[in-house]
């Protein structure tokens, strides 16, 4: 026969078990309802419950993202990668996540925005590696490249390195092209393209 406390402690597990899939049931409905305020809240009371839960964890990064709180994104997507090493689109949105803080104006330091920029490529390869079909995934690593040949280009000491610079943006032109060879005429891109050459030109 059962003792007493352990019976409570059966309990007291199903309560939390049960806790943990309402609030994750909650937090995936309002993420799929675009209501990531409220995906965020549930999905964190979730984690409470079993932070290593990956499937959780994923869609905590992804409405993080979705609402603008790119760092927390980041942190949360680290726990993805580290439970899921496989899963590409974490790499995805892991470098989306890192371009966008490097690009915000807010006084970041230009060391900061290198290492972001330098993440958000490395991210994105990596998205590549597992997903070689993923459109996407050149597309942004076209802008995280054209992003960091624009910050090595700049004549400011300690930054500048014409070398970088020119490397990068020889990057960003491949991907591009690349992004041209799977989906051609498309007019955003071949724009994109045109004045990355253009930059690559201007290097001095």
């Amino acid at each position: 026969m059962r003792s007493f406390s352990g019976l409570l402690i059966i309990l007291l597990s199903a309560n939390i078990a049960f806790a943990q899939t309402a609030y994750h049931k909650m937090g995936q409905k309002a993420l799929i309802d675009g209501d990531f305020k409220a995906a965020v809240s549930n999905l964190e009371k979730a984690l409470a419950k079993d932070s290593t839960d990956v499937n959780t964890l994923y869609m905590l990064g992804y409405s993080y993202y979705h609402s603008a709180r790119y760092k927390e994104s980041v942190n949360t997507f680290n726990k993805v990668i580290a439970l899921k090493p496989s899963d590409n689109s974490a790499y995805y949105y892991r470098g989306k996540a890192s371009n966008i803080m490097a690009n915000d104006t807010k006084g970041i330091a230009n060391a900061d925005r290198e290492k972001l920029l330098l993440s958000s490529i490395k991210d994105f390869s990596k998205a590549i590696d597992l997903n070689a079909d993923d459109v996407k995934l050149y597309q942004n690593r076209a802008v995280a490249y054209r992003d960091y040949g624009v910050l090595k280009g700049q004549k400011i000491p300690g930054l500048y390195d014409k070398n970088k610079a020119t490397g990068s943006f020889r990057s960003c032109i491949s991907d591009f092209e690349k992004v041209l060879t799977i989906t051609p005429d498309r007019r955003d891109i071949i724009t994109q393209l045109e004045d990355a050459k253009i930059y690559l030109q201007n290097l001095k």
